[in-house]
Formats: structure tokens, C-alpha cells, sequence
């Protein structure tokens, strides 16, 4: 498995799966979640209305799965990341399996790219530096027990571009 990062738009990136930092209603929101709904279109808030009506909201660390819409992708992967307020164990556990849902159903649809956002360091204020050393942590555990080939970190601020810089470069993971 390739592991990356860049400083980009993730609704420009062209993958199997873009991963959306999602809230708990999946209707869409601001930040990189009102970025993949407005780009992705009405085709992504309609499917999320489907799985809404089928399950109800989407907790914090589940992950669903939708079509990509107008995205250059074949599909949204959805998860719900902490917020952080005086955070310890119990969001940072949060966080990880926001990273494995996403991959386990990017699995389930043999994605063999995926591009993951810096999930919950935005309005939910989770430390940027401790959540990309879960992220790369997280989906290292998963280098070579499934399909996906290429995995993106797609990071909005040069901030978090050069935490997850130094850390895949230093490979310093917690």
C-alpha cells in the first residue's frame, strides 16, 4: 500500500473512495463536508436521506458508504469524528475507528484508492499533530490485509500538510 500527502481541495482528488468528515445527520455541513455535498451534488444528499431513513443518523466513529455524485470518485465514504473538547482516550479511540470503518467498508467495495480528509482537527478541534498520528497509525495496522493499493491524506491547511509530512517521513506514529 502507497501512503501519501498532499496540500489539496479533496473533491478534486480522483479516487475509488473519497472519505467525508461527516456529522451525525449526513445532511451535509460546513467544512469539507459542505464541500463534498455541494460539488458531489444532490445525488450524495439523496442517498444520505436513504441511509437515514433505513438506520437513522450516523454515530460518531461508524462510517457509511454512498455514491460520489458528481465527484470524481466512485464513492463518499461518510464517518463521524469526535469532537474533541478535553478529549483523552476515549476520542482518540473515536477517531481510530472512524479510520478503520472507513477502510473496512472501502474493503467491503474493493476501493483500491481512497483519499481521507484530516478528520475532526476543524471546528471539532481535535490537536491536529495526535490526529494524524492516529490516522497513518491506523491505516499502517491495515497495510496488508486489504484491497486498497493507495491511500491520500488530503490536507486543506499547510498546517496539517506538514504534521502529516513529518510524521510519514520520520514515521513517528502513535
Amino acid at each position: 500500500m502507497k501512503i501519501s500527502v498532499i496540500k489539496s481541495d479533496i473533491t478534486t482528488i480522483k479516487v475509488d473512495a473519497i472519505v467525508n468528515a461527516a456529522n451525525t445527520s449526513l445532511l451535509g455541513g460546513s467544512g469539507v463536508d459542505g464541500a463534498i455535498h455541494k460539488k458531489g451534488g444532490v445525488e450524495i444528499l439523496n442517498a444520505c436521506k436513504e441511509i437515514r431513513n433505513k438506520q437513522g443518523s450516523c454515530k460518531v466513529g461508524e462510517a457509511v458508504i454512498t455514491t460520489a455524485g458528481k465527484l470524481d470518485a466512485k464513492y463518499v465514504i461518510h464517518t463521524v469524528g469526535p469532537v474533541w473538547n478535553k478529549g483523552g482516550f476515549e476520542k482518540e479511540a473515536l477517531l481510530r475507528n472512524c479510520y478503520q470503518n472507513s477502510v473496512i467498508l472501502a474493503n467491503q467495495n474493493d476501493v483500491k484508492s481512497i483519499a481521507f480528509p484530516n478528520i475532526s482537527t476543524g471546528i471539532y478541534k481535535f490537536p491536529k499533530k495526535i490526529a494524524a498520528q492516529i490516522a497513518i497509525g491506523t491505516i499502517k495496522r491495515y497495510k496488508n490485509n486489504n484491497t486498497i493499493e493507495e491511500v491520500i491524506f488530503v490536507c486543506f491547511d499547510e498546517e496539517n500538510f506538514s504534521i502529516y509530512e513529518k510524521i510519514l517521513k520520520n514515521d513517528t506514529t502513535i
